[in-house]
């Protein structure tokens, strides 16, 4: 048993408001919740004066890449990356080798989260291989709690398969999210068509890769009734489309990365391939659509796409390097610098809103009550921190902050009571 512990002299900000509150954990249950509250004797005391105490936060795309990628990242470095960053609970993508589209490879992948710093929830496979033809076995995916299912990495082509797909989920209740990228469109790109492609000589990817999927989508949608998540919407279009979608009544959730609404495609003007990412970096006006669309509540949740890439790939030409950027310790700090929400609004789309859409609720990111269970990151506002990529817990440095000053940082975190990052240290 954990024991019990007292989380001391923090504001806790949950979706119940904002309080000035200590919590009382025993054995990893919120058994408390007020105003000087004593610590029982032999209790383990943590410091959050100064500090903010929210639920943990849910990151809703990640990529952890075991099996088959572990000189990228293992469940075990890409949780304590989660931990570091506030989170205490990750979804996994299932573009592994092999990938998670069978309810053999879910095991495994539980199997390895069981002492992760983090409770990792994998994502299932759409499609049989992720290739777009077959659909995966979602009901023996799903008896064993995947809740959410992606093709991440490439989005599902065929209308017919998708329209299947997402009627075939909604028997099930559980929820699809898709990649959006039409890869007729999409086909030798590096970077956002544009200017600075133009400029570089590098091929671009139009917005309307991402976008005629997207809408395609909505229509299906609209035709099955069934919901549907978006995975990493980049463009003012998109973020448009979701917008007259939800107006229109459609049971659409989407999500937008920390790197599309802080870097534009500018930033690739060194040809420096840490900035190559999928969907790319896109334009000024879609960095500003993408902030709008978290303020105004057209995008659900900020989620990573942590994806880890050994030193060696990336440092290939662009046009040779794989795509993806580290993400998981420093998201929490770029939202609240870049973002200029209230923080309770920030901590909304980082915490409680993704741990809804992947079902999460009753674990993570609810508010901190009474007999709840205590997944929690204590937050220094105030704190100011340089982006060093040797530091970070990840087995790749792919990030594409190295150098840069942030503020705001987790202090503590806890994972059923257990404190598994104190003063800024991973405990595991």
């Amino acid at each position: 048993m954990i024991g019990e512990l007292l989380v001391q002299g923090g504001t806790v900000v949950d979706p119940t408001g904002t309080r000035r509150a200590d919590i009382l954990v025993v054995d990893g249950v919120v058994a408390a919740v007020g105003e000087a509250i004593s610590a029982p004797a032999g209790a383990r005391v943590l410091d959050a004066g100064g500090c903010l105490v929210a639920p943990g936060l849910v990151d809703l795309h990640a990529h952890l890449r075991q099996p088959g990628m572990e000189e990228a990242e293992t469940l075990e470095s890409g949780s304590r990356a989660a931990a570091l960053g506030g989170y205490t609970a990750v979804v996994a993508m299932p573009n592994t080798d092999p990938p998670v589209d069978c309810a053999s490879v879910v095991r495994d992948v539980l199997e390895l989260a069981a002492t992760a710093c983090c409770d990792v929830h994998p994502a299932g496979a759409i499609t049989q291989g992720r290739a777009g033809t077959r659909l995966a076995p979602m009901a023996e995916m799903a008896a064993l709690g995947v809740r959410l299912f992606t093709d991440d990495g490439a989005g599902v082509q065929d209308s017919g398969v998708m329209r299947r797909a997402l009627e075939y989920a909604s028997g099930l209740g559980v929820t699809l999210a898709q990649h959006c990228e039409d890869a007729g469109l999409a086909a030798g790109a590096h970077l956002h068509e544009g200017a600075w492609s133009s400029w570089l000589g590098i091929p671009g990817m139009p917005a309307e890769a991402e976008e005629l999927m997207l809408a395609r989508d909505l229509a299906l949608c609209r035709l099955t009734g069934a919901a549907m998540h978006f995975l990493h919407l980049s463009t003012a279009g998109s973020v448009a489309l979701v917008r007259s979608a939800k107006a229109g009544g459609l049971r659409v959730t989407a999500e937008a990365a920390p790197h599309h609404f802080t870097l534009t495609a500018a930033c690739a003007a060194s040809y420096d391939s840490v900035f190559k990412v999928n969907p790319p970096l896109r334009d000024d006006a879609d960095v500003q659509a993408v902030k709008a669309g978290l303020g105004d509540g057209t995008l659900d949740a900020i989620a990573t796409d942590h994806a880890p890439h050994p030193q060696e790939a990336k440092e290939a030409p662009f046009d040779q390097a794989p795509p993806g950027m580290l993400g998981l310790e420093t998201a929490l700090s770029l939202a609240l610098a870049e973002l200029q929400l209230p923080v309770e609004e920030v901590l909304a789309l980082l915490s409680w809103g993704p741990a809804a859409i992947a079902g999460l609720e009753h674990e993570h990111g609810g508010p901190l009550t009474e007999g709840r269970p205590a997944n929690a990151c204590v937050i220094d506002p105030s704190a100011s921190w340089v982006v060093e990529p040797e530091r970070l817990a990840s087995r790749s440095r792919n990030t594409p902050y190295a150098g840069r000053r942030l503020t705001g940082r987790v202090r503590h975190t806890l994972l059923r009571g257990e404190p598994v990052v104190v003063d800024g240290e991973a405990q595991r």
